[in-house]
C-alpha cells in the first residue's frame, strides 16, 4: 500500500544563491514548512522585496518497500516561481510556475541504510518563459505548501501525469432523482492479475455503488439511486476510493471527494445551479496573510473560507493562479462556486516557451483539479489587454479555451477583462462566458456607471453571458470624514462605493457573477499609495484578518440570510459638530436608534438606514436594534477631528483642476492634439517615453495624478505599465480634467525623440 510521509519538519535553508551543498548544511537556518522569505518584505512598504534563487535542503531515511520493486516518489506542493529538486547531488526535477503541486521517481538515487540529501532551489525571479510576467501582486517565492514523500509498490495509480490523483470522477445527476458516475483510473504497470475496485459512500460513509474493471481498462459508469445533489446551501458529498487489487491483497489506494450537480448560464437568468436560477455574488481572494506572506496552514485557509461564509457569499474567484487543495476543499465542503485560473495576467509574453507554460499550467490546474465540485469555470487570463492585443494573443486565448474543452467538457470557461476591452472586441465569444473588471468610482468615472455600463453591454450583446469579475475601492480604517469622496481612501467612502455596488448586482439578475476586488487585502509589494505601502487596501477585511471594515456588512446584510445590525463609523469616533450621521445596515426592518438611552428615531427601509442626530458634548452611547438584534457604539464629540482622519494628499485632491496645474504647471486645456514627426506624444508607451528623462518625468507627473501610481523604470509596476501609452493610462483615470490629455499632449510634442 501507498505511504505518504509529510517532510515539513526542521529544513535548512538559506536566503542566498549559494549552489548545491553535497552535505546537510549546518550552519544554515532551521525553518518549518510552509515557508516563504518574503512572508515581511513581500507586504511591509519597503518599496521592493526579495527575488532571488534560494536554498532549502533536508535528510530523509529510504522510505522500506514492503514488495520488490516499489517506487518511492518526491511530491513538492507547490514553489514559487520556479524550483529545481535534487537527491543526492543529482538533478531530479525542474518545474516552472509557482502554484501547483509536481512531483518526481527517486528511487534509484535513494541509498539503502543511509539518509538521503534532498536539496529544492527555489527561485521567484523574473522569467520570460513563466506567468505570471508582471502583476499588481507580491509573487512570493519558497516552499509555501510543503513536501511529501510517495512510496508505492511498482504497480501504482499513476503518479506522474501533471501532479493529478490518478482518478477522475464525472458525476452526472439524471431526470430520475439518481446520478451517474463516470469513474476512470490510471494504473502504472498493470498485468493480467490486477483489477481495480471502485466503491461509492455517502456523507455517512454507507456504500451506494462499487463497481470492478481490469487494470488495463478501468473507465467505468455507475449508477446511484436516490443521489443526494450538491447544492450551495446543502453541499453534498460522497467518497470514491479506488483501489487496486492483485487476486486477495490491495496493492494501491486512493480516495476523492466528489458533489453530484448541474449547472449552465443563461445571457438573461444568469447562473444556473441545479435547474435553479442562482445570481453568483461573492468575493475575489488571495492566498496571503499579514507577515506570513504565502505561507499559509490547512488552518489559516479553512479561516479565511469561513469568513468568507459570514458573509454570505455563495461564489469567489480564486485569483489570479492555482490556490491550495486546502482551500479547494474547503470550499466543496462549505458549499462555494468556483472561479479557478491561471496566471495568464496583465502582459503576454512574446516568448514561445511562455505560451507552453500557460499550457502546462493549465493542465496542471485542471487535471489537478477536475473533482472538485465547488469549481464550475476555468479562467484563461485576466486584464490580459493591458498589454495590448495582437492575432497571436486572440489565438492563443482560442488554444487554451479548446484546452480546456478538451481536457473538461463539463466546465464552463470564462475571461476577466480590464475596463478598456471595447465593448466589441475580438475576446469575446472565445469562452463560455465573460467578466469585465470596472473600477468606475475609483479608478475611472463615477460609480454611478457601472449599471449603466451594464444595461448597455446587455443590450448590445444580448447572446453574452457577462458579469462582474472585480470592482472595489481602498479603504484604510485611519480615514474618516463627514463627507466622504472619491480618493480620500476612507472607510466611508469604501462603505458607500459597496453600498451602491451590492444595490446594482441585486437589480440585475442577469449578471451571471460578481466578485468583490478584493475579500481581504493583500500584498502587493510595488504599492504606495492612501499612506499604506507595500499592499492593495481594497479588501472587505484586513489583511491579519483580525478587522472587518464596514463595507463588509453591507454585503452581509444582502448576502447573509441570518438576522444581522451592524453600525457604521464605529472608528469614526471622534466627530465635530452639533449634529452627524449614523448610518445602519441591517437586513431586518425596522430599524430602531438610541442616543445616550433615548429613542432618537425608528424607520423603515431595506438594508441601509440612515439617521441624522444630534450629539451631546462628551461621550454619546449609540445603539442600533432591530428584532431584538442590537449593535453599540460610542462618538465623542470634539471641537476639531483628529488630523490622522484625513489623507495628507486629500486637502491637495479637493482642490480639484487647480490641483491639476499646481502639480503639472502651466496646462493648455484648449491645445489642439497635434502629433508632429520625430516628437513624442501621448501614444507613445512609456517604456518609449522612459528613453528621454524629460518625456519620462512629465509623464510620470501625470500618471501619479490620475492614477496615485508610481512610475519608476525598472521597479514596482513597471513591468505592468510599460507597454501601456499616456493616452491608455488616461482612459482609466478618474477626475481628469477636460482637455488634459490635449494639454500632456502640447507637452511631450516639444521633446524630440531620443
Amino acid at each position: 500500500m501507498r505511504t505518504i510521509i509529510c517532510l515539513n519538519e526542521d529544513w535548512k535553508f538559506i536566503q542566498q544563491d549559494v549552489g548545491l551543498p553535497n552535505a546537510l548544511p549546518t550552519e544554515w537556518e532551521t525553518v518549518q514548512l510552509p515557508h516563504t522569505w518574503n512572508a515581511v518584505d513581500g507586504h511591509d512598504g519597503n518599496g521592493g522585496y526579495d527575488r532571488r534563487r534560494c536554498w532549502y535542503a533536508k535528510t530523509f531515511p529510504t522510505p522500506k518497500q514492503p514488495l520488490a520493486g516499489g517506487r518511492t516518489y518526491v511530491e513538492v506542493l507547490a514553489a514559487g516561481q520556479q524550483a529545481t529538486v535534487y537527491v543526492n547531488g543529482t538533478e531530479v526535477v525542474y518545474h516552472e510556475g509557482g502554484y501547483s503541486i509536481f512531483r518526481a521517481d527517486i528511487t534509484d538515487l535513494c541509498k539503502d541504510g543511509e539518509e538521503n540529501l534532498l536539496v529544492i532551489a527555489c527561485s521567484n525571479e523574473e522569467k520570460s518563459s513563466v506567468y505570471p510576467q508582471a502583476a499588481d501582486f507580491t509573487f512570493y517565492g519558497g516552499l509555501y505548501r510543503g513536501v511529501n514523500l510517495i512510496s508505492v509498490p511498482e504497480t501504482h495509480f499513476d503518479l506522474d501525469y501533471y501532479g493529478g490523483p490518478g482518478l477522475q470522477v464525472t458525476p452526472k445527476p439524471c431526470d430520475c432523482g439518481g446520478a451517474v458516475f463516470e469513474l476512470t483510473s490510471w494504473v502504472v504497470n498493470p498485468d493480467e492479475n490486477f483489477t481495480v475496485e471502485y466503491s461509492i459512500k455517502d456523507a455517512d460513509g454507507r456504500e451506494v455503488a462499487c463497481a470492478s474493471r481490469p487494470a488495463d481498462n478501468t473507465a467505468v459508469t455507475v449508477s446511484v439511486p436516490d443521489a443526494q445533489l450538491w447544492e450551495i446551501d446543502r453541499p453534498y458529498l460522497y467518497t470514491v476510493t479506488a483501489s487496486l487489487i492483485r487476486r486477495n491483497e490491495t496493492y494501491d489506494e486512493v480516495s476523492v471527494r466528489a458533489g453530484v450537480r448541474s449547472f449552465s448560464c443563461d445571457p438573461d437568468k444568469g447562473f444556473i445551479l441545479n435547474g435553479v436560477p442562482t445570481p453568483l455574488r461573492g468575493v475575489s481572494r488571495h492566498q496571503d496573510k499579514l507577515y506570513k506572506g504565502n505561507a499559509l496552514t490547512r488552518e489559516d485557509h479553512y479561516e479565511d473560507a469561513e469568513i468568507i461564509k459570514e458573509l454570505g457569499a455563495n461564489t469567489i474567484r480564486l485569483a489570479h493562479y492555482q490556490h491550495s487543495q486546502d482551500f479547494y476543499d474547503a470550499c466543496d465542503e462549505m458549499g462555494f462556486v468556483i472561479w479557478a485560473e491561471i496566471p495568464f495576467i496583465s502582459v503576454m509574453n512574446q516568448d514561445p516557451a511562455a505560451h507552453q507554460n500557460c499550457i502546462s499550467q493549465m493542465k496542471e490546474l485542471i487535471i489537478q483539479n477536475y473533482n472538485h465540485p465547488s469549481i464550475c469555470f476555468w479562467g484563461i487570463s485576466n486584464e490580459i489587454l493591458i498589454g495590448g492585443i495582437s492575432e497571436q494573443l486572440v489565438e492563443n486565448h482560442k488554444e487554451l479555451n479548446a484546452l480546456c474543452k478538451q481536457l473538461d467538457p463539463t466546465r464552463l470557461t470564462t475571461i476577466a477583462h480590464v475596463s478598456m476591452t471595447p465593448v466589441d472586441s475580438p475576446m469575446h465569444h472565445i469562452t463560455d462566458v465573460i467578466s469585465y473588471n470596472h473600477y468606475f468610482g475609483w479608478y475611472t468615472g463615477k460609480m454611478t456607471d457601472n449599471g449603466p455600463w451594464f444595461d448597455d453591454f446587455h443590450a448590445k450583446h444580448p447572446d453574452i453571458c457577462v458579469g462582474v469579475s472585480e470592482y472595489g475601492c481602498e479603504g484604510i480604517m485611519t480615514y474618516h470624514g463627514p463627507n466622504p469622496a472619491c480618493k480620500d481612501y476612507s472607510e466611508e467612502y469604501q462603505a458607500r462605493y459597496h453600498e451602491h455596488m451590492a444595490k446594482v448586482l441585486d437589480e440585475r439578475p442577469y449578471l451571471w457573477s460578481s466578485h468583490v476586488w478584493n475579500m481581504f487585502d493583500f500584498g502587493c509589494a510595488a504599492r504606495n499609495e492612501g499612506g499604506v505601502a507595500g499592499r492593495n487596501n481594497k479588501g472587505l477585511v484586513t489583511m491579519d484578518r483580525k478587522t472587518k471594515k464596514d463595507s463588509y456588512y453591507i454585503y452581509k446584510a444582502y448576502w447573509n440570510k441570518e438576522p444581522m445590525v451592524h453600525l457604521c463609523g464605529k472608528r469614526y469616533a471622534m466627530r465635530a459638530g452639533d449634529t452627524t450621521e449614523i448610518r445602519v445596515y441591517s437586513n431586518q426592518s425596522p430599524v430602531s436608534l438610541t442616543v445616550n438611552g433615548e429613542l432618537a428615531e425608528v424607520q423603515a427601509g431595506d438594508k441601509v438606514f440612515c439617521f441624522t442626530v444630534a450629539l451631546k458634548d462628551g461621550v454619546n452611547l449609540i445603539t442600533a436594534e432591530a428584532n431584538g438584534i442590537k449593535d453599540t457604539m460610542t462618538i465623542e464629540k470634539v471641537e476639531t477631528e483628529p488630523s490622522i482622519y484625513v489623507l495628507p494628499e486629500y486637502g491637495e485632491r479637493q482642490e480639484g483642476v487647480a490641483n491639476w496645474f499646481k502639480l503639472m504647471g502651466d496646462l493648455d486645456l484648449k491645445a489642439p492634439m497635434e502629433f508632429p514627426e520625430g516628437k513624442y506624444n501621448v501614444n507613445y508607451t512609456m517604456e518609449e517615453l522612459a528613453k528621454s528623462p524629460e518625456a519620462l518625468e512629465i509623464v510620470s507627473k501625470a500618471v501619479k495624478l490620475a492614477t496615485n501610481f508610481d512610475i519608476i523604470p525598472g521597479e514596482g509596476m513597471w513591468n505592468m505599465m510599460k507597454s501601456m501609452s499616456p493616452s491608455g493610462m488616461m482612459d482609466m483615470s478618474t477626475d481628469m480634467p477636460d482637455g488634459f490629455l490635449e494639454s500632456l499632449n502640447a507637452k511631450l510634442i516639444k521633446i524630440d525623440l531620443a
